[in-house]
């Protein structure tokens, strides 16, 4: 058999070797806390649930969706004007998407060509790079430094690389990094799409998971933004909706329109009593939002203290559900350093090393785990003595 040469592009890597780990540590009868995926266990709130059960007992909603309906456009047009203060034309401005992981994978065949180049952030969400490489692009790693907070730095964007590039991803709060960038950022980041003719694709997941009373907003509320890009948003962190796959790219109407040719082109729609469910969530009670939040912090503030306490400094992070950290100084690399936490910890986290080369030396832990969990993993990195030079 023969196949794609683009799947060369990609490989299971780390990640096939921690799950390997983990499954022989659990046939073992060995205790293994799971800090590695951000995979959220927080369910949704009862009347998004009650939404889509009275929708699934329909016979009349297993049919072929084809498009998203009226009433869950105008919801999420309603939403981005309540919410974020944008206005969307909910025809033209407005496509679901079955996850925004689905949308970010296929986009890139939308706008660009063999050998188009695309920018992307340094380290980043995986599917940032591999939706572009699936589009067979050439990537340009927009850096993600430390001491620039960890916001991407334009200018650092040659001017040879920047006048070729057609797509460019953001995305703040962001993943892995947890880092925010400031409104200055996305005023001078307007004004370089427009001056290069790139599109923008900003990734906003978890603008409702910001820490210590700040606050996130849409990167189409700036001046500009819509002339340039779209917006991607997921319910999944929100309202607890990751395994229902709901997604939405707002913004641009040319970008939209695009997207949802190629959509029709590969599925049929999203499940009518999922499309209810997200009706339901992002036009109901907002109080679980505020709980969900603060369940997130909480489990931040658990694992950041309890690792501090034991000699391993790590900044709190200002948003998202993860926890971006240095490595210890007497390791090398950061796939050396996760594979002693499972080995000997039996904690299971995500070396820098997979979202990029700027990634190295760095660590991501998802807060995807109860306060007791994390209790229990600070625990066991403190019994292991891994940190102990």
């Amino acid at each position: 058999m023969q196949f794609a040469k683009r799947m060369n592009r990609f490989g299971e890597g780390i990640f096939t070797k921690l799950s390997d780990i983990k499954r022989s540590k659990l046939e073992r009868g060995e205790t293994v806390i799971d800090l590695s995926i951000g995979a959220p266990n927080i369910p949704p709130e009862r009347h998004i649930i009650e939404a889509l059960c009275m929708a699934a007992t329909d016979e009349r909603n297993y049919v072929y969706a084809l498009s998203d309906q009226s009433a869950l456009l105008e919801a999420v047009s309603a939403w981005y004007r309540e919410r974020y203060e944008v206005e969307l034309n909910p025809k033209t401005e407005i496509c679901s998407l079955l996850g925004s992981q689905e949308g970010l994978a296929h986009i890139s065949l939308s706008i660009v060509d063999e050998g188009d180049i695309v920018l992307v952030p340094d380290p980043c969400y995986p599917v940032f790079a591999d939706g572009p490489l699936l589009a067979g692009a050439k990537l340009h790693y927009m850096p993600q430094k430390k001491e620039n907070g960890y916001v991407i730095d334009l200018l650092d964007i040659p001017e040879h690389v920047a006048q070729q590039a057609k797509l460019m991803l953001v995305s703040y709060p962001n993943n892995p990094t947890a880092a925010m960038a400031p409104d200055s950022f996305y005023i001078d980041l307007v004004a370089f799409a427009k001056k290069y003719d790139i599109i923008v694709l900003h990734d906003n997941a978890y603008s409702e998971l910001v820490f210590d009373g700040k606050s996130c907003g849409s990167f189409l509320a700036y001046p500009g933004a819509k002339e340039v890009g779209v917006e991607f948003n997921s319910l999944s962190k929100t309202y607890g909706l990751a395994g229902a796959r709901v997604g939405f790219c707002v913004g641009n109407e040319e970008v939209v329109s695009r997207l949802k040719i190629l959509k029709s082109n590969m599925d049929y729609g999203m499940f009518l009593p999922i499309q209810q469910a997200a009706i339901a969530a992002i036009t109901g009670d907002q109080t679980g939002v505020e709980t969900m939040r603060k369940a997130y912090e909480q489990r931040r503030d658990i694992l950041c203290d309890g690792l501090n306490a034991l000699g391993w400094a790590i900044d709190k992070p200002e948003a998202t559900m993860f926890v971006w950290a240095e490595i210890p100084s007497h390791y090398e690399t950061s796939e050396e350093f996760v594979m002693d936490m499972v080995n000997k910890a039996g904690v299971i986290v995500t070396p820098g090393s997979a979202f990029g080369p700027s990634g190295e030396g760095y660590v991501r832990m998802a807060l995807v785990q109860s306060e007791e969990n994390l209790k229990q993993a600070v625990e066991a990195v403190r019994q292991s003595g891994i940190l102990n030079v």
